[in-house]
């Protein structure tokens, strides 16, 4: 068996792997706790209403996209596929492992997850060069776009793990109340979007941050320095992926 066989399938065992996990942790569930059950112990305020996390389903679909497309024989020998190695196979497995920590109470443990699980999935992005070349349509939307969802979603949901952590040791916040804190990460989530749109112009990242800010707005309405501050970065981050697709089509023209 060559190594790049052995890469496409450890890639689809990974996919697999982290879909099981996903599935049973609500079906279950696992430790007989929900996930969302879980997170609504943490009285924090930068978390989204309930239906932002649906976007797990359109990252599934992404991983089940990839995890088909990189399996062709055509691309076996895929230059970008090659760079990106077992990094990818590698996040399926933490992910899966975070949610084992999240359902067995082990939450600062599930901080260091979550911060290895954001590593590899930075380290996929570079390594596919998303957005640094141009690619097929088939490989813009079974590669590019499915990586760019999942590390825009996964970098919010780091900043949402750190802060219910903190909740969960009673960390005082430095004498800052918990919403001016709330209001802190909306700001250093948004840097982190407009950083990835000065370098990679990646209007996939933007958008996911916009269904997620918009999704804390809605669920803090009753605590206007939060809602009224996430409706801000929402509309700039709404402008930025704006923008992104207007240079894209600008190169292209």
């Amino acid at each position: 068996m060559s190594k790049d066989t052995l890469r496409q399938i450890t890639n689809v065992v990974s996919v697999i792997i982290a879909l099981t996990v996903n599935i049973l942790a609500s079906t279950l569930p696992l430790n007989g706790q929900n996930t969302g059950e879980i997170s609504d112990r943490f009285q924090v305020y930068f978390v989204p209403a309930g239906y932002v996390f649906a976007i797990w389903g359109l990252i599934y679909i992404g991983w089940i996209a990839f995890a088909f497309y990189q399996s062709q024989p055509a691309q076996k020998e895929n230059p970008r596929l090659r760079r990106l190695g077992y990094f990818f196979a590698l996040s399926g497995v933490f992910n899966a492992a975070w949610l084992v920590c999240w359902h067995y109470n082990l939450f600062g443990l599930s901080v260091l997850v979550m911060f290895t699980l954001l590593g590899l999935l930075i380290a996929s992005y570079l390594a596919l060069n998303v957005g640094g070349s141009p690619v097929s349509a088939a490989e813009k939307w079974m590669v590019d776009i499915p990586f760019s969802v999942y590390l825009g979603w996964v970098s919010v949901a780091t900043i949402a793990n750190v802060t219910s952590w903190l909740y969960s040791v009673n960390w005082a916040g430095f004498g800052l109340a918990p919403q001016v804190w709330a209001v802190v990460m909306l700001v250093v989530a948004v840097i982190v979007g407009l950083l990835m749109m000065l370098s990679r112009r990646d209007s996939g990242f933007a958008f996911v941050l916009v269904w997620s800010f918009t999704g804390i707005a809605l669920k803090q309405a009753g605590t206007p320095l939060v809602a009224y501050s996430a409706w801000a970065v929402a509309v700039f981050a709404l402008g930025l992926a704006v923008y992104g697709i207007i240079q894209r089509r600008r190169v292209t023209a």
